[in-house]
């Protein structure tokens, strides 16, 4: 059998397509495309008609491949953007409408929970474990193993927010790195009452992922070397210090396709993950890019008894 599993975010729209043999995840397709749905967007203010259409775009794209790979079941999850746009229920029907898709648009704690079922998958650890999902609007913290959750909480605060709240110079000036820094310390700092120091810890999404591809200087997206792969503490220092002196364009200039469509937005990303070391005092992240889309089609199985 094989499902799509479709994650419409505030920067990103995400599809995968598996195989499930023995409910085991067999992945035969993934795309990314980042119309950033969530750009200038404001609570209770609706999504552009031109993120409408960079949405509709990439979902015929997507039902493409869907159609091509007889997937039997299509699940999709919209996040941030699509729970404070005033016009998201309309769009959601419409994608009813036109493509035969249910799109659920899933609380902050359901997108946490979701994270974190897809990105234990890749590390089959029995043992507690952090998981971060930086997106574009939030940003997803869960700490808990395979049998219970013991902490969750989705933070209303992602890479497009921050950028857009502090960063109006290019390069940004100190003095608006430091209130971003300062936003992030204290956003988080809940966390240094309910995580212990220092655990095991896996980062999900663009930002890691990006920065891991940076690291490895790989410059085609490479699942297999992203996937399971390490950022050290000492990591985000360095690369933190070189984006924080470059402008967008020296920065895709510099890193090359890897970084397109996040170039503006790496640097608030970076320093969330360097901040939330800096609380917990995490030496290094595992690397994952089983998110959300991972999580929905663990989430469904598990529901209609095929795990």
């Amino acid at each position: 059998m094989n499902i799509a599993s479709i994650d419409i975010g505030t920067n990103t729209v995400l599809l995968l397509i598996t195989k499930v043999n023995n409910g085991k995840l067999i992945p035969l397709l993934n795309r990314y495309r980042m119309p950033r749905l969530g750009k200038g967007l404001l609570p209770h203010r609706p999504i552009s008609e031109d993120g409408i259409k960079a949405l509709f775009d990439i979902l015929d794209e997507y039902r493409e491949s869907i159609e091509k790979f007889n997937c039997e079941t299509v699940l999709v999850n919209a996040t941030n953007a699509f729970r404070i746009a005033s016009n998201s229920h309309e769009i959601a029907k419409i994608i009813k409408q036109k493509y035969g898709y249910e799109v659920n648009i899933i609380s902050g704690e359901k997108e946490a929970k979701l994270s974190f079922l897809g990105a234990i998958s890749s590390f089959q650890s029995v043992k507690n474990s952090l998981v971060i999902d930086i997106g574009g609007g939030s940003t997803e913290i869960i700490y808990g193993n395979q049998k219970s959750i013991s902490f969750v909480n989705s933070f209303k605060v992602g890479v497009v927010s921050l950028t857009e709240k502090f960063i109006k110079n290019s390069p940004p000036l100190d003095s608006e790195i430091q209130k971003m820094e300062k936003e992030i310390s204290s956003i988080f700092a809940i966390l240094k009452t309910e995580i212990p120091v220092n655990p095991f810890t896996i980062a999900v999404a663009g930002t890691p992922t990006t920065l891991s591809c940076i690291i490895q200087n790989i410059k085609e997206y490479a699942d297999n070397l992203v996937e399971q792969s390490e950022i050290s503490k000492s990591d985000l220092l360095k690369y933190s210090g070189i984006l924080k002196k470059m402008k967008p364009a020296e920065i895709l200039k510099t890193f090359g396709k890897i970084v397109d469509g996040r170039e503006d937005v790496l640097l608030a990303g970076v320093l969330i993950l360097e901040g939330i070391s800096g609380l917990l005092k995490i030496d290094k992240y595992y690397v994952s890019s089983r998110g959300i889309r991972y999580g929905a089609v663990i989430d469904w199985l598990n529901k209609n008894h095929k795990i």
